[in-house]
């Protein structure tokens, strides 16, 4: 007799935790009116919401002021960037779809069933100027076992570096209860968490400052309990591994067309090169004005970045007289300016580069890109000219890393530093963008951020910048957030919800708590 086979789960963890949706009808009865809504901004929150509104028989119209889906993730052509005219994209850089990313991927599955469009990336190295390398290559996935393994073979740790760890601050890392966590926090910045830590500084920099860096934020600013929430969800919480995969071509190409397709395949109507230009709320029906026009519905689900959603909520009409809620969203604020400069080169980096390198202590730059060992597109421009297409980012600018061209030129002088056969490259084209428009996940209470929820159960927030209760981050969190907006607005239509799921919400025990007296021993 055939086993019978172990319940799905959504990757190979068999502690994610399944927050179920709540119950209801798939679709809409015939003896009421079909419900309608009004999804604004087409990223990923903005697909994830429209999908699951539409998927319950829920009218949609889409609206977003870009050409392309995606958002802060889409991508689109550039056919001036070489000489010979041939068809190239730009983006606004490197992106991990880690495997911890649930929701995501169930989004992405809509169009592509077996994730065909995302590729593994078997390393991605982390190197320290002037110190030394580590790599995630080889590390178990199963906590604690992860954590033990790249301790002992990475050149970050000593046993004598280990002796001098805060024991009941390391404990908060590991020791861990979501959402509360995330309050445990308030007010501390992730450098002040690794200051009481007493990491020592080369571990500081390339197994944690990294990550706070990839909010586009310098540590000083960036939370302390997101940084915890972090080490959870891609460490010591979950054990579907450190490694991550990327899109096999670009963005649009892979994931983002596609998916506007299938919302058009479930009578969405997709809007993009129009901009909103304001929310009215005062009358029977959410009236939303464009560049284009007027648009109704009985909801809308304001899901752009933060920028536009407090000018949106500053300006609006009806019911949104709550000061202390409008002042939460007032209070929102927009990380550093960050940049992305896509080289196209005349000749090829050497074969062994990585396909991506995270970097510290070299000026602004954070990592470089060899674009062609994973996206298509590029790969054909590198094949037909011999050449490479690299691209090097700079989170978190600050004011002592100079003007636009100061970055530049520092950028260009680092990446011949890491990667010295570019220094007498000659660049064929490129793309620079310098853009300020991502959330900061600061210190401020967490409380105190907006929620998908609001004080007008016709307005619900989604967004990668909203707050969820869930350790979630970065493109999950704005996955998770459109659904979870979907579903706030399905449970009042009496529509089913969509199931969400997360790594473990707090510490996985017992492995952990048997680990405790080993942590004890070392430190002592």
């Amino acid at each position: 007799m055939r086993a019978m086979s172990r319940a799905w789960l959504p990757g190979r963890d068999k502690k994610a935790v399944r927050h179920a949706g709540h119950p209801g009808a798939l679709h809409p009865t015939s003896h009421r009116p079909q419900p309608s809504a009004l999804v604004l901004g087409g990223g990923i929150a903005g697909i994830a919401a429209a999908v699951g509104l539409a998927e319950r028989g829920v009218k949609v119209t889409l609206v977003e002021r870009e050409e392309q889906l995606g958002g802060r993730v889409r991508s689109w052509p550039v056919d001036h960037a070489t000489a010979d005219g041939a068809p190239v994209t730009m983006s606004r850089g490197f992106h991990a779809f880690f495997r911890q990313y649930y929701n995501l991927r169930s989004l992405l599955r809509r169009v592509d069933p077996a994730l065909e469009g995302l590729t593994p990336v078997d390393d991605y190295p982390l190197v320290l100027a002037g110190g030394h390398r580590d790599s995630f290559a080889g590390v178990p996935r199963t906590p604690p076992l992860n954590m033990a393994a790249f301790v002992a073979q990475s050149p970050s740790f000593t046993a004598g570096d280990l002796k001098n760890i805060d024991k009941v601050a390391v404990w908060e890392l590991l020791d861990v209860d979501f959402p509360a966590t995330f309050s445990a926090h308030d007010g501390e910045s992730a450098a002040a968490f690794l200051d009481r830590l007493g990491f020592p500084d080369d571990a500081r920099h390339l197994a944690l400052e990294v990550f706070a860096r990839s909010f586009f934020a310098a540590p000083d600013e960036f939370s302390a309990g997101e940084l915890v929430g972090m080490f959870h969800s891609y460490f010591l919480g979950s054990s579907e591994g450190l490694l991550f995969d990327v899109p096999v071509d670009d963005y649009d190409t892979v994931f983002w067309a596609p998916l506007g397709r299938y919302l058009e395949q479930l009578g969405v109507e997709v809007r993009t090169g129009e901009s909103v230009q304001s929310l009215d709320l005062e009358g029977e029906r959410v009236e939303v004005t464009t560049d284009a026009g007027t648009l109704l519905a009985d909801t809308v689900v304001l899901a752009t970045d933060l920028r536009t959603t407090r000018r949106l909520v500053e300006t609006t009409r009806g019911s949104l007289d709550d000061p202390e809620w409008r002042g939460r969203i007032a209070e929102t604020q927009d990380a550093p300016p960050f940049a992305v400069w896509r080289l196209w080169l005349d000749r090829r980096v050497d074969a062994e580069r990585p396909a991506f390198l995270g970097t510290s202590g070299y000026g602004p730059m954070d990592n470089i890109t060899v674009l062609e060992r994973f996206e298509a597109g590029a790969r054909r421009w590198s094949d037909a000219h011999d050449a490479s297409v690299v691209e090097v980012h700079a989170y978190a600018l600050q004011p002592e890393d100079g003007d636009e061209e100061q970055v530049r030129r520092t950028l260009r002088a680092e990446l011949a530093r890491v990667y010295p056969e570019t220094a007498d490259a000659q660049v064929v084209a490129d793309e620079w963008i310098l853009s300020d428009d991502c959330p900061l996940v600061g210190t401020s209470p967490w409380l105190r951020r907006p929620e998908v929820a609001t004080p007008h159960p016709r307005l619900v927030l989604a967004g990668d910048g909203i707050r969820c209760d869930y350790p979630v981050a970065l493109m999950e969190r704005a996955a998770t957030t459109g659904l979870l907006a979907a579903n706030q607005l399905l449970a009042g239509w009496g529509l089913a919800g969509h199931d969400l799921w997360t790594v473990p919400m707090s510490t996985r025990q017992p492995a952990l708590l048997r680990a405790k007296p080993l942590l004890d021993r070392v430190s002592r």
